[in-house]
């Protein structure tokens, strides 16, 4: 049995509590990937939804948990993609507050005000929003939803994981994006529970290395910086608890060059027909950084978020 903060059944119930339309998302493989990248190379598309992304699973799970307590109220920090599942899942009655980095790409910003929450920009980073959001929280007394910390966030993410496991005998290896931690946490638990065989291997920019890191040192490393273009895994300040499930669960932590996020960008444009967040490509990149580890490997990667500023995407998607 895994020692971490998450449970299998908790896990398996939470479905209930989860909008369908963010669940049982494709899983298919992509063969002209796998022709580029001399692998098999399957996806799993989180971002055909109302949010775009798999942060939704985690905030259905929150919202479900308030509306059952009386709670009218939530605030959280976010890099963009969190605000907007926790604007969506507040229509079941919270009034939500996001704060957010004004660096923060504008189209994410713009989609959470039309989602109807307040939003309010800080100064400097996602960590600097996050003290914000504290400071909200324990003004105005309601709850602070804190991603990865808040384990309806990593149990949420965890469905994935048990929608993977399903095909996971084909599986030698799933590439997760490696942030906060929520993803990583609950696909690697589900996957070292029920097919503990595929490897589960997280992937993390250089210019954001706090959580890999933090796993390869086996405590919390924390920086100064971030330099990314991946700003949903830019954090610099990894949570203790969070770090111990990932040690738990994790078979790797690798770090891939900005190059090949651009690069991993474009070819799931060209290849795969997807426009998709820096984050989202990670998985990719890590195999163009490492082809030998992977050929004639079958690799699931998930394909986490699709939020992205168009003028931005094509700049990088055209150099």
């Amino acid at each position: 049995m895994l020692a971490t903060r998450l449970d299998l059944a908790r896990i398996r119930a939470a479905g209930r509590n989860i909008d369908p339309i963010f669940l049982d998302t494709p899983l298919y493989e992509c063969d002209a990937l796998g022709r580029e990248l001399g692998c098999t190379v399957s996806i799993k598309l989180e971002t055909a939804n109302p949010v775009r992304s798999f942060k939704a699973r985690g905030t259905e799970l929150v919202a479900g948990l308030l509306a059952g307590q009386g709670g009218t109220a939530a605030v959280c920090a976010s890099a963009g993609n969190l605000g907007q599942a926790l604007a969506w899942s507040g229509r079941r009655g919270l009034d939500v507050t996001v704060v957010a980095s004004h660096k923060a790409p504008a189209a994410k910003l713009d989609r959470i005000r039309a989602l109807g929450a307040e939003l309010e920009l800080v100064d400097g980073d996602f960590e600097m929003a996050r003290e914000r959001a504290v400071s909200i929280a324990r003004r105005r007394g309601v709850r602070l939803v804190e991603d990865s910390l808040d384990i309806e966030t990593c149990e949420g993410a965890a469905t994935i994981g048990l929608e993977l496991a399903g095909a996971a005998s084909s599986f030698d290896a799933v590439l997760i994006a490696l942030g906060g931690g929520a993803m990583a946490t609950g696909v690697g638990y589900v996957l070292k529970t029920l097919s503990p065989d595929v490897e589960v291997i997280c992937v993390q920019p250089l210019g954001a290395p706090a959580m890999t890191r933090s796993w390869h040192g086996r405590r919390v490393v924390s920086t100064d910086s971030t330099d990314t273009i991946a700003d949903g895994v830019a954090g610099r300040h990894p949570i203790p608890a969070v770090l111990d499930d990932l040690l738990a669960v994790a078979d790797d932590a690798v770090l891939v060059r900005e190059e090949s996020i651009v690069t991993g960008m474009r070819m799931l444009l060209e290849r795969a027909g997807l426009v998709v967040e820096p984050s989202a490509a990670l998985g990719i990149a890590a195999v163009l950084e490492d082809r030998d580890r992977f050929a004639g490997r079958h690799v699931a990667t998930i394909i986490c978020g699709s939020n992205v500023d168009l003028d931005a995407y094509h700049r990088w998607v055209r150099t």
